[in-house]
């Protein structure tokens, strides 16, 4: 019997997991954790989805954690923010000895599991670390580019937008402000920069950009893992970011203006009498603003857009590669947790066969990925994950399904 525990089940990212996971029936058993117990009970019940066992962990409980583990042959972690429950979750399934994976775009995260390669390895496990949207779809895509349609890459630019979510949590909220006071790598001409969201180089990369069937909206610098985990496995010469915002763009502004007045800290006061500490405060207030965003400004529904540009050369010609998935009424949740679910579908099915802890582009096959999603994933887009190209060079502009390439 094929087991898989998913952890965060009560969460966006978790819930579309197990649901897209219990519709293609991929494994025998899903094992559905999480703290809110309750809540979780009442998600599957409104789901009306059937045969899964919903499980309390609080994945702060050692002991609790590997229990529930043993129990499995896989471990798909939606636990937020990544950045604090990351690598714990991880050092678990290693000790355990169970395959992982997740779907980490914290930095800071991301290199502290990856540090974990060598145990893993000896441990017999398999962890695929950062399969979501970006980080996951964005470095497969990457790949394809580099395996099958340029000779040598020049630059990678990678863009994310989404908003309109009905429910966001703490969790969320906390890493988006660490998102935006940690430094955030910049591969620029064959090296690695560090900088703050607030620095003149950062500065430099803010911009308009264009989300294809969404709009033009306003994009800064990101931590995400991509970065310098790219660099690592294919030859880039002059740059790679990563970029974004979340929508409607005042909800992350007001973010960015309580992290820069230092209101993301443990620090306590006083406010008649009782005690609170001055992040606890900043997370209500930004939940609560979210809210009054949302009615004013819209999106009205959950919308995302991820847009990959590569460009490079094939043979003498320059060539420059847009690609991009854009979707109306499906959020972070189903973008970032569908993906979750595939990676573990393929790490079940032994395709992954190195032991270890790897980003996406290390051990999955950008055609394997595109034809499973093909074949199970289904919403309200269509059949698969509906991403288009636009290919440019040679004086020429085409687009098409990027089916097109591996059909």
């Amino acid at each position: 019997m094929l087991r898989a525990l998913i952890l965060g089940a009560a969460g966006s990212v978790g819930r579309a997991c197990w649901f897209f996971l219990s519709q293609v029936k991929a494994f025998d058993q899903l094992i559905l954790a999480d703290k809110r117990v309750d809540a979780l009970r009442g998600l599957v019940e409104k789901a009306g989805v059937k045969g899964v066992e919903v499980k309390y962990v609080d994945v702060n409980d050692p002991q609790m954690l590997s229990q529930l583990m043993k129990e499995s042959e896989i471990v798909l972690n939606a636990v937020g923010p990544f950045y604090i429950y990351g690598p714990k979750v991880l050092e678990r399934a290693v000790e355990v000895g169970v395959d992982y994976v997740d779907v980490c775009d914290d930095l800071d995260a991301t290199l502290k599991m990856l540090e974990l390669n060598q145990r893993a390895a000896e441990n017999g496990v398999r962890a695929l670390v950062g399969m979501g949207s970006s980080p996951g779809l964005s470095n497969i895509i990457v790949k394809f580019a580099a395996q099958k349609l340029l000779d040598e890459i020049d630059s990678v630019d990678i863009l994310h937008v989404h908003g309109g979510e009905p429910y966001e949590g703490p969790a969320v909220i906390l890493h988006r402000a660490h998102s935006m006071m940690i430094e955030i790598p910049v591969y620029l001409d064959g090296r690695i920069i560090y900088t703050t969201l607030e620095s003149d180089l950062a500065k430099q990369f803010e911009y308009e950009a264009e989300f294809p069937g969404l709009g033009r909206f306003p994009v800064y610098l990101y931590p995400h893992p991509e970065t310098v985990t790219l660099p690592k496995y294919f030859k880039i010469k002059r740059r790679v970011t990563n970029l974004g915002v979340v929508l409607p763009p005042q909800f992350p502004a007001l973010i960015r203006t309580l992290v820069k007045a230092g209101l993301f800290t443990d620090e306590e006061v006083e406010v008649e009498g009782v005690r609170v500490k001055a992040m606890d405060f900043a997370v209500a207030y930004v939940l609560k603003k979210r809210r009054e965003f949302l009615e004013k400004y819209g999106p009205g529904e959950p919308s995302g857009s991820l847009v990959i540009v590569v460009e490079g050369t094939r043979g003498p010609e320059l060539r420059r590669y847009t690609f991009y998935t854009t979707a109306r009424g499906l959020g972070m949740g189903d973008a970032t947790g569908i993906p979750l679910g595939l990676g573990g579908i393929i790490m079940a099915g032994g395709a992954v066969t190195k032991r270890g802890v790897y980003p996406p582009e290390e051990v999955i096959d950008p055609v394997e990925l595109f034809r499973l999603a093909k074949r199970w994933v289904v919403t309200k887009l269509g059949q698969g994950i509906p991403i288009n190209v636009i290919e440019e060079g040679a004086g020429a502009r085409v687009e098409y399904s990027i089916e097109k390439l591996f059909d």
